[in-house]
This record gives C-alpha cells, structure tokens and sequence, in this order.
C-alpha cells in the first residue's frame, strides 16, 4: 500500500478545515436562533473552535474506531439545518455513522443524504415544542470557582433565552472596585484560560453583561435580606456554591426570599437531602423537590463507572484512592488548619486526607454498601484529580474485555455524558483541563487479574463536577429536549 505523500496529508487537514469553518455559522445559526443543539458522541459543536471541532471528529474515530470525518459530517449538517426543526438536541456524529452504515450496506441503493436525514428526522420537524413552558429564572448565591464556572456555562446554554437565563450573583458586600475584581475572576482564569466572549460592567446599575446577559451582582450578607422580585427576578433557582450551609433548615433560607422556589447545593448534603449524581440517580429528583444537593466532585466521578461495573460484574468488595488537586480549604503556606495535615502547605506537599465518596457513592449506588473504603492525597498541582478503583469482582474478566465494555459504554449509552475513555498512552493530568464529562477511563493504565481489577479514572474536579451541577439543574427546573437518537 502507497503511504500518502506529505502534501496529500496537508491537502486533506486544509479541506477538512475549510468544512468545520463552514459548520460553524450553520451550528451558530440552528443554537442561537432555533434552540438546536448539535453535538458530536455528546460533545456540543455549538460556541466551539475550528480546532476544537475537528478534535471531536478526531475523538471519534480514534474510539469508535471508524473513518468518520468532516467529509461525512458536513454534507449531514446541511441536510439537516433545511429541515424545520427546533428546540431539540442531535447527535450529529451518530447520525453520520449510521449514513455511513447505510451507504457501506447498500452501495449504489442507498438513500441520498437529504432524503435519509428527512426519514431519521421526520419525528422532529414541525414540532415547535419548547422544552420548559417558561424561561427559568437563575441566580448564583457565592462567586467563588465553581460559581463562576457554573455561570460561564450557563451563558454558554443561553440560546435563544427561552429555556434558561442566569439573571442574578449574590456575593458578599465588598470594597471599592469590588464590580471589576468579579468580571476580572469571571474573565480571567489562570487554570481554564479566558472566558469565550465579552463581559461589560455597568455600574450605574450594579450589573455584569456577559455576551448580552444582564447579571445583576446583590450585595448581601444573609440570604433573609433579599427580595429577588424587586429586580425583576421570579421563581428563581438558586445554586448555593458558598458551602455554608448543607442541611435542609440552613439551605431552606433561601426558600424564605420572594422570587426564590427551588435550590440546588454544589456539594454533598446532609440527610434527609436527596445527593443526586447525575446519569445515575437522577430519576428521584421530582416536580415537589425544593431542595436537592449535588453531592461531590469525586463521588460524581466513581458513581458512573462503579455503577456500570457493579452491573456487569458485580463488586464484592473494594478500596477507592483519589489523588486530588489541593483546594482552596488547604493552606497555601504552613499554618493553622482545624483538619488534621491540611494546614501543611497545599503548594509544597502531597496530604494525606479523608474523603467520604466511598461512604457517599452508596446515595447514589446503594447496592454498595458496606463494600468500599476510601481514603485521599492532595497532591501540589491546581486541577483534575484521579480516582483509583481498586476492585474485587464477583466473576474473572480481563483487561481487553474490561476496557472495550468501559468503551461501549462511554460511546454507546446514557452515560456518554459521564463517563469517558482515553487509550493515550502518554496521558497526563493536564490534558483533561476542561473535560465535560464525569470522569474519564484511562484503559491503558487498567488492570486485570482473575476476578481483581484497578481502574483508572481522570477528572477535572472543577469543570467536570460543573458540568454535572448543570446537567442536574437542567432536570430540576423540568427542562425536557427531544432528541436524536432516541435513548434505548
């Protein structure tokens, strides 16, 4: 076989560049004024880069293991923004694999790109169903890291302002200039990079304008001080990201404000609370619920794959190890700390710590109780955190029937959003800053031996985990899309 030339490879990455610049404004187009998402396996196009187009593409085909590209994808993505379709989500990738199936079976006979796209599709054009009856009112209590995260991604969801607007932050009254300092952290962060678009301050009017959003900042020191209706704020959701309260009497403060009906805690609450981890237990959050909590960053991470592979296999014992990035709880610099070893310096040393996700993932996955300890390392680096599973199964398996379970599942199920896989045999911590999903498989660090095996899961404990807070906020305000394909 004739291995191509250097100019054929170039020629090829300049037209399949040439085809996600094209994408772009069509997917621009179909978001911001249809309310259509597209994606890619999962991975939203819209709001996206060229680069970060073609690397979804590239995603594809390394662990779906097909020749998917922007060749393929384009033709599908013209087809389908002629067809009149709104607020719904389409996984393009998988639309184009099947084409590509379909093609590859039939050759000569099969169906053109429109008429196939028309006849998968035809369940969605004409329906102009909104998928919340009323835009859903938002408001951010604290502005820390994972609230700002938080609001860039709900600013990133804006579309059309139909289905949910960030209207309001609420952070403690602060000094002179304290309106530039926040749009300064909001615009400017040293680990996730600059945010995707522009922030204007209005002070007359005690306002953040993040791409056309009006975020009105409230000054407050308790939640019993504010009236969200005098600012035109109704029915909102409040996502508590302060950690200050997580029990029902603290946290139903918030439920005291007029404007304010439900809450969500960014961190594990306490019981009676429904923990909620998204893609797992997410079926229990209902209409009545007034306040739910998002449990952690690590039990978000290990619910998923401990789940799937309590299922397949069954776990009959087993020890969870997460090395953490140190937090903002830790001491930058030896000092005093309440907690034992977390007052030695976060920036100089590995700490050794507890962590209750083992204890916590049982909320989420209950048919582990009483089988898993855990235990943690904060380690000197900023972000993305890895959990170590270390488990004894029911039955033997191996590594290459283990790992292409774990990567069906992150293809192929409801839980492509959660769970990730990576065959990169050079991968570090760092190549997972910005990751969207739960957590991520490393298969090539996995082991196997009889009925013993040690997973490997990265996540970035900061845009993973809020990713997951937005996906549960998503459910409790009863936001419902019709999608392709359908879920089995």
């Amino acid at each position: 076989m004739t291995r191509p030339s250097l100019d054929d490879y170039f020629g090829d990455w300049k037209q399949r560049e040439a085809l996600a610049q094209e994408m772009i404004p069509v997917v621009g187009r179909l978001y911001s004024e249809r309310n259509v998402g597209i994606f890619i396996y999962g991975r939203a196009l819209h709001n996206r880069s060229v680069a970060n187009i073609m690397k979804s593409h590239r995603f594809v085909r390394q662990v779906e293991r097909n020749e998917m590209s922007e060749f393929e994808t384009h033709p599908v993505l013209m087809a389908l923004a002629k067809l009149d379709i709104a607020h719904v989500h389409i996984d393009l990738g998988k639309l184009t694999v099947k084409y590509m199936v379909q093609q590859a079976e039939l050759g000569a006979a099969a169906l053109s790109v429109e008429t196939f796209v028309a006849r998968e599709l035809g369940y969605l054009v004409g329906d102009k169903t909104k998928p919340i009856d009323q835009p859903q009112d938002v408001v951010l209590y604290g502005f820390g890291r994972i609230g700002r995260l938080i609001a860039r991604l709900l600013v990133e969801r804006t579309s059309t302002g139909e289905v949910m607007r960030l209207r309001a932050i609420v952070v403690r009254p602060g000094i002179e200039g304290d309106l530039e300092k926040r749009a300064s952290l909001f615009t400017s962060d040293s680990v996730h990079g600059a945010f995707q678009g522009t922030v204007r301050i209005d002070k007359g009017n005690q306002c953040l304008i993040a791409n056309g959003n009006v975020i009105k900042v409230i000054y407050a020191n308790r939640p019993d001080e504010i009236d969200y209706t005098s600012y035109g704020i109704n029915d909102a959701l409040i996502i508590d990201n302060t950690g200050n309260w997580r029990d029902e009497a603290g946290l139903s403060q918030h439920l005291k404000c007029k404007g304010a009906s439900k809450v969500v805690l960014t961190a594990p609450g306490k019981s009676p609370l429904k923990n909620i981890v998204f893609g797992i237990n997410h079926d229990q959050i209902k209409p009545e619920d007034k306040i739910i909590t998002a449990a952690s960053c690590t039990t978000n991470a290990i619910a998923p794959v401990l789940k799937v592979i309590n299922d397949k296999y069954g776990i009959e014992h087993g020890h969870v190890e997460t090395v953490h990035a140190y937090t903002n709880d830790q001491n930058l610099i030896d000092n005093y700390h309440t907690g034992n070893r977390r007052g030695r310096s976060a920036a100089l040393n590995m700490v050794l710590t507890e962590t209750g996700a083992a204890k916590a993932v049982v909320k989420a996955v209950p048919e582990l109780e009483g089988k898993l300890t855990g235990n943690a390392v904060r380690v000197p680096i900023p972000n993305v955190s890895m959990a170590i599973l270390s488990l004894h199964l029911t039955r033997p398996t191996s590594k290459e029937e283990l790992n292409e379970f774990l990567r069906l599942i992150a293809l192929h199920s409801n839980l492509q959003n959660q769970i990730s896989y990576t065959q990169d045999p050079d991968a570090v911590s760092s190549d997972f800053v910005g990751s969207r999903e739960a957590a991520i498989v490393d298969s090539t660090a996995t082991i196997v031996q009889g009925n013993n095996c040690v997973l490997y899961l990265w996540y970035d404990n900061e845009f993973g985990y809020c990713n997951q807070v937005i996906r549960m906020v998503y459910k409790m305000a009863g936001v419902n899309y019709r999608v392709y394909p359908i879920a089995e």
